[in-house]
């Protein structure tokens, strides 16, 4: 029975992967990714790959469309800034601060942060990627941005101060909890919600440990092992690969998880920035 297991999981993961494939032109459209409801399981050879590498559109964004593949795009670009990881650092009260990201990161040309360290967390590269993809998909976005979002989106008060958490764009993505839903989804109305099942490469998740913390990153894939162990494969900053890199992660140290997709982007132009949060929406059990 074991025998048979291994081998329907393995011609499962083949059919999922070679059914999905999608063209370049469709990769290329300005769409939201859609899935056949089926669990996004992974080849051995797609994580064999050095840990940090700027091939995430090669490698996953053949099975996704539209705006999923232009987050993977914008994770070669933030990850291109630093191919050692950048190194990572939290402590808000660090004089000088912790630095969500560590170069300066721009929206449309207009800068939302002059970071105060070469370092990074979580929140901040899912946060940077997010931004890095609206670049691509909007490239004459500065003639249609206005200074009120504009400046909701920034990553730093004007005075170079550290912006809160719960205040506006970015204080909402950073915040505890799941904040990629709360901004992305709550807030801008930008997103939805998709179910651990539907989950593919580039959409957004917050991940709620066993051990009581929580971790922002984006989803690349589901992973089995030869031992049947289950896990999850995302990219983020983390102190374990020293910033910015791929990691494979067993399912066992999951206790829930809240994962979002980009689908309307365009509501960056004209998302009411008073809009408020619920900060208690439960998280999904990964359940694969």
């Amino acid at each position: 029975m074991k025998v048979f297991f291994k081998i329907f999981t393995f011609i499962s993961i083949f059919l999922v992967l070679t059914a999905c494939v999608i063209s370049e032109n469709e990769r290329l459209s300005l769409a939201h990714t859609e899935d056949n409801g089926k669990w996004f399981l992974l080849k051995k050879s797609c994580i064999s790959n050095k840990a940090q590498h700027t091939k995430h559109a090669r490698i996953f964004g053949k099975y996704v469309k539209g705006y999923n593949y232009y987050v993977l795009k914008g994770i070669d670009k933030v990850q291109s800034t630093a191919m050692d990881g950048g190194g990572y650092f939290i402590g808000k009260d660090e004089r000088p601060t912790e630095s969500p990201i560590g170069y300066e990161l721009k929206l449309f040309d207009r800068p939302l942060i002059d970071p105060p360290r070469k370092t990074s967390y979580c929140s901040g590269v899912s946060f940077t990627a997010f931004v890095e993809a609206l670049n691509m998909i909007f490239p004459d976005g500065v003639d249609t941005l206005d200074s009120v979002r504009y400046e909701a989106m920034r990553m730093q008060e004007l005075d170079g101060s550290r912006r809160e958490d719960g205040i506006k764009y970015w204080g909402h993505w950073n915040a505890d909890g799941f904040g990629s839903h709360f901004a992305l989804v709550q807030y801008s109305k930008m997103g939805k919600v998709v179910k651990p099942k539907n989950a593919r490469p580039g959409d957004f998740v917050n991940v709620s440990w066993k051990s009581g913390l929580g971790h922002s990153v984006i989803f690349l894939g589901w992973y089995i092992d030869k031992d049947e162990e289950k896990y999850i494969v995302y990219w983020s900053s983390q102190r374990g690969t020293n910033g910015m890199s791929d990691q494979v992660v067993n399912l066992k140290k999951v206790k829930y998880v809240k994962i979002v997709r980009l689908t309307h982007p365009e509501k960056l132009f004209d998302f009411d920035i008073t809009t408020p949060v619920d900060m208690s929406v439960p998280g999904d059990e990964v359940g694969l």
